[in-house]
């Protein structure tokens, strides 16, 4: 007979035991090679600034599944799932499901209405539910949830020296020297600037990212100037070393070729880390990317959500 899985709240100091948890059951290898970073972003920084509920899943004295969920930082009756790990040995016998029930009624409780399987900006570890994750997709569908997008990431060959992803950004930035325009790495000091620019530029949430990049270890951002005035800005590892983004060029400055030099720069920062491929994460422009960098698609993500009936 199966024994009956318990489920409670984790507490912080479990932070590493997730951890464990996740590099078992997150079957992607670039998912279970990252899995510190993911939870870290989605728990103890995310916990800083937004509601976050940490959930474990029991059968007896073992951990056998985790759930992080949190409100939305722009919305506080839309709720997220940000992650759902369950041991391999696990799944197909209710861990998955009783653990996305605690956390609908955890959200509910706070004043949610709305569930969605997709990505809280700007602590996200994905865009949504990546289609290689069957029994994922399956659970969604099983309780309810409905897709109501698709979003990808570009994935930018780092893995030889000659890769287009690396290629010399030096002769553009004589050229943007040229017309008075610098190109640098941030630094702390530069954050006011660059996240008032992020908002009236783009608004969203970009300067919270913007903030998880500058002066981090394993993140960078590279900035675009003129006069003192930001033009455009590229950033990485916010959420994950291996991720690439956000970045932004002001609507004036586009065509000059700012934002091709800014992403080369910060993609070969991250082939000096060791990397050798960067994923591009949640693309919007994709012909730029392929053009700049010779990225291609590569990852798919399928976005739910399911509203709540509270009594």
């Amino acid at each position: 007979m199966d024994v009956e899985i318990t489920v409670t709240e984790l507490t912080p100091d479990l932070v590493s035991t997730v951890v464990r948890l996740c590099v078992r059951a997150l079957d992607l290898p670039e998912d279970a090679a990252e899995a510190a970073a993911i939870v870290d972003v989605l728990w103890p920084r995310a916990a800083a600034d937004r509601p976050v509920a940490a959930l474990g899943a029991y059968r007896d004295a073992d951990l056998v599944g985790v759930l992080l969920c949190s409100v939305s930082s722009s919305d506080p009756s839309t709720g997220h799932v940000d992650l759902v790990a369950v041991l391999p040995d696990q799944r197909r016998r209710g861990v998955g499901r009783t653990l996305l029930a605690r956390a609908e009624r955890v959200l509910a409780e706070r004043g949610v209405t709305e569930v969605l399987l997709a990505g809280n900006p700007p602590y996200y570890a994905w865009p949504g539910i990546d289609v290689r994750y069957t029994a994922a997709v399956c659970t969604a569908l099983a309780l309810g949830y409905r897709q109501d997008r698709t979003a990808w990431n570009m994935t930018a060959d780092l893995s030889y020296d000659g890769s287009p992803a690396l290629r010399s950004t030096e002769a553009a930035e004589r050229r943007l020297a040229d017309q008075g325009i610098t190109v640098r790495r941030a630094v702390p000091a530069d954050l006011p600037a660059l996240t008032a620019f992020a908002r009236s530029a783009f608004g969203g949430t970009w300067d919270g990212e913007l903030a998880g990049s500058v002066g981090r270890e394993g993140a960078g951002c590279h900035l675009a100037e003129r006069a003192g005035e930001v033009l455009g800005f590229a950033a990485y590892g916010s959420s994950r070393p291996s991720w690439f983004g956000p970045m932004g060029t002001a609507p004036a400055a586009e065509g000059s070729g700012i934002g091709g030099v800014l992403l080369r720069r910060c993609l070969r920062d991250q082939r000096a880390a060791g990397l050798d491929r960067a994923q591009i994460g949640w693309v919007g422009p994709v012909p730029f990317y392929s053009g700049s960098a010779s990225a291609r698609i590569e990852r798919v993500f399928f976005l739910y959500r399911r509203t709540l009936h509270v009594d």
